[in-house]
């Protein structure tokens, strides 16, 4: 027997129910807000994630799927879809629509070689949201915003936003050089990541899980300290517009997110459940240069976060919320007899094309036996065809409910069906 490959899963038809009620949410929710979806390759040049990702990342560094193809070009599997957007808005001009900024929202699969543990997958799928092309508090606020009422409607309380700032360039680079003096003269002492990190990209100790209790992590400097006037204006007014839209969140001086090109505010969805491993739902952040570090236009500044759609379900489950799953059918359609049987085929053909859910026994049963099946469904409405139907041109339709039953003219059983079920 062939297994599917390890970090994989198949999702059956009950869990998939799930995931098409949270994917149709999450575009219901981004259409509220006025995000418009893009659907980029699933694949890209490797150069993209190197430059756009950041050379330093562990994503780069160890967990992309990289392939030659046949042409010798360096392709991967995309690991985030912050990059492969970005591409896509320097690619197809959208810098000169004339709505700016750009609002965008994407659905899909990505692929990171990780440990596979619950919730963590190799092959995962991601919803994430960009906001391409201006800077404003107000946008990185209602980007915010966006991400914690998604689960928020979703029913989950115990949420709370970690959010910092990163500064600017110049700022970032004076903190990094603080950290490197900080954490350089005890370095033996972390593990081999934070070795490699130490001088390529220092910041990322901070987000070590390993060394997380080590005492230099409690003494590390506070990137706060190292922002100037202009970028602690701009992250007061982000709070600022955080505290109007009633998002709960905590400032986290330990918060830098693990991509290279993130600017100013970087936040976090954390989950408060001791049972959850994955405490993270969600995160995200700004990134002003990476557009132009794509070989975009200078002055064209992002924000944006993704969220993996197994937490989210993996939270459900933990905080015990079910979803409203429709699992019935509309009508059930039932025959005796061959003419019946066959009449059945076309009935059931043009009820579905009336826009009904419906089905019907494909191996002449028995008439309980066909009734069964249709509890089984959880049919709302039965119509029962036999010899003596088809003669009168008149069905039984049966209301599951109640247990009441009409006879109905065979052109008229539509508009019987419409008006009980598409008005209620």
């Amino acid at each position: 027997m062939i297994n599917m490959p390890r970090g994989t899963q198949d999702i059956l038809p009950l869990e998939a129910k799930k995931w098409q009620y949270v994917e149709n949410m999450l575009r219901k929710i981004s259409n509220n807000f006025c995000y418009d979806e893009i659907r980029t390759p699933i694949f890209e040049s490797t150069e993209l994630f190197a430059r756009g990702v950041g050379d330093t990342t562990d994503i780069v560094q160890k967990e992309m799927y990289t392939f030659l193809d046949k042409s010798n070009r360096s392709l991967t599997l995309r690991p985030e879809g912050t990059a492969g957007t970005v591409r896509s808005y320097i690619e197809n001009k959208l810098f000169a629509e004339v709505i700016k900024p750009q609002k965008l929202f994407y659905i899909g699969p990505m692929f990171r070689y990780e440990r596979k543990q619950k919730g963590r997958y190799r092959q995962f799928v991601q919803y994430g949201v960009e906001v391409i092309g201006e800077e404003s508090p107000k946008i990185d606020a209602e980007v915010i915003s966006l991400a914690y009422n998604i689960y928020r409607s979703f029913g989950l309380e115990n949420i709370k936003v970690s959010i910092n700032s990163l500064g600017n360039p110049e700022e970032r680079k004076a903190y990094n050089e603080a950290l490197v003096k900080h954490f350089e003269p005890s370095i033996d002492e972390f593990c081999s990541d934070c070795k490699n990190r130490l001088y390529k990209n220092p910041m990322r100790i901070l987000d070590c899980k390993i060394d997380a209790g080590h005492k230099l992590m409690k003494t590390a400097p506070k990137l706060l300290d190292f922002l100037g006037q202009e970028s602690k204006n701009y992250f007061d007014e982000v709070l600022k517009h955080l505290d109007s839209l009633e998002v709960k969140y905590e400032i986290d001086h330990n918060l830098v997110r693990g991509l290279d090109y993130y600017t100013h505010t970087a936040f976090e969805i954390m989950i408060d459940n001791k049972e959850v491993e994955l405490k993270t739902l969600c995160g995200g952040g700004r990134y002003n240069g990476l557009v132009e570090m794509l070989g975009g236009p200078a002055g064209e500044k992002g924000i944006g976060f993704a969220l993996s759609i197994e937490r989210l379900l993996l939270a459900l489950e933990t905080e015990n919320i079910s979803l409203p799953l429709e699992d019935n059918i509309d009508i059930f359609v039932v025959s005796m007899g061959e003419e019946a049987g066959n009449y059945a085929v076309k009935l059931t053909n043009d009820l579905r094309l009336a826009g009904f859910k419906v089905q019907n026994d494909y191996f002449d049963k028995k008439m309980k036996a066909q009734l069964k099946l249709a509890d089984r469904y959880k049919a709302s409405f039965t119509i029962i065809i036999g010899e003596q139907e088809l003669e009168e041109k008149e069905l039984v339709v049966k209301n599951m409910a109640n247990f009441t039953q009409d006879r109905v003219a065979i052109n008229e059983v539509i508009k019987y069906l419409e008006e009980r079920i598409k008005g209620e």
